[in-house]
């Protein structure tokens, strides 16, 4: 008995110190992940307005890095505080909040060159070395076209610095080792549509809709779940709400929806009288309003013939459980 026992302990030292010797292999060699770019990019007139449409629109850079008011349907982007940051998006891996992105030079990026800023979006690693957590989508922008990129830095550096220090965040295990090893070097980049085919120019800006809209493991969707919905999100006042189905299902996501009525649904959302959380029952981080106010009907029209020409999956979405209801 006294040698079954000395057997076990040495093979649990032995584990421990595997395990050990793995976890910091895992901290010392990732992110695997080259230097910064060496980047100057020009704020040319037509970037600083094309930067301006995608960071206020399809790429949610605002969106997510700003304070939202959370009393009002589909929480609305507070004024004055567009790329302060702190919003935690941790979505049960922990408290991510998002970074400061203003030109603040001791709390923001005002002190990052923008071959930095690049690596950041594409790459999924900071200034100092430091992974991003994949709830930053960089590897959707890494398939995004190298232009629009360079519009949309250029146009976060006009953001006016606002100094506001975001707290650390604070990743449970194993994700804080399994983000650790997603970063990696963009080297596949895409291409801005031309417009001429609707399905590819729907495909391009409905990043954010597979994103958010498809349940995934890892930071890998799941084969199949593609635009079925689903995926948590967490409410301020403790309710969870999921995404919709957005396949083109008949019975399940949108496949009786028309594109006028789709396109309807997020212009609908400008009208401040549309915003009462009251009425309707629950609030959403889906940002109708946000969307509305800058993304053109053609590009949601776009995004419309894309999702129709996704295949459709059965999928019975509970979109809320309020707060104390189970």
């Amino acid at each position: 008995m006294k040698k079954l026992l000395k057997i076990l302990f040495i093979l649990f030292v032995v584990v421990l110190v595997l395990a050990g010797a793995v976890y910091a292999y895992l901290n010392i060699a990732f992110p695997k992940v080259s230097a910064a770019p060496d980047l100057k990019i020009e704020a040319t007139p037509e970037r600083l307005e094309r930067g301006k449409y995608l960071a206020n629109g399809f790429a949610f850079c605002i969106d997510c890095h700003s304070d939202r008011d959370i009393n009002k349907f589909s929480m609305p982007v507070v004024a004055g505080t567009e790329g302060k940051g702190g919003m935690d998006y941790g979505e049960g891996a922990g408290f991510v909040p998002a970074a400061n992105i203003t030109q603040d030079k001791e709390t923001g990026i005002g002190s990052w060159t923008d071959g930095e800023i690049f690596r950041a979006i594409t790459a999924g690693v900071s200034k100092d070395g430091r992974f991003l957590a994949p709830m930053m989508p960089y590897s959707l922008f890494a398939g995004m076209d190298k232009e629009d990129l360079y519009s949309i830095i250029a146009y976060i550096k006009t953001l006016p610095a606002i100094k506001y220090k975001v707290p650390d965040r604070s990743l449970k295990f194993p994700v804080n080792v399994i983000f650790r090893t997603i970063p990696a070097d963009a080297n596949n980049f895409g291409k801005r549509p031309d417009g001429t085919d609707k399905i590819k120019q729907g495909e391009y800006y409905g990043i954010a809709c597979k994103f958010c809209h498809t349940q995934s493991d890892q930071g890998k969707y799941l084969p199949g779940k593609e635009f079925a919905g689903g995926v948590e999100f967490p409410m301020p006042d403790g309710s969870i709400v999921r995404s919709a189905n957005i396949t083109p299902d008949k019975e399940t996501g949108i496949g009786n929806m028309t594109k006028e009525l789709f396109i309807a649904k997020f212009k609908s959302c400008i009208d401040p009288a549309n915003l009462d959380i009251k009425t309707r029952g629950y609030n959403t981080p889906m940002a109708w309003n946000f969307m509305a106010k800058t993304i053109t009907d053609d590009d949601l029209g776009a995004v419309y013939d894309y999702i129709m020409s996704q295949k459709p999956v059965q999928s019975k979405v509970e979109k809320f459980t309020l707060q104390g209801v189970k």
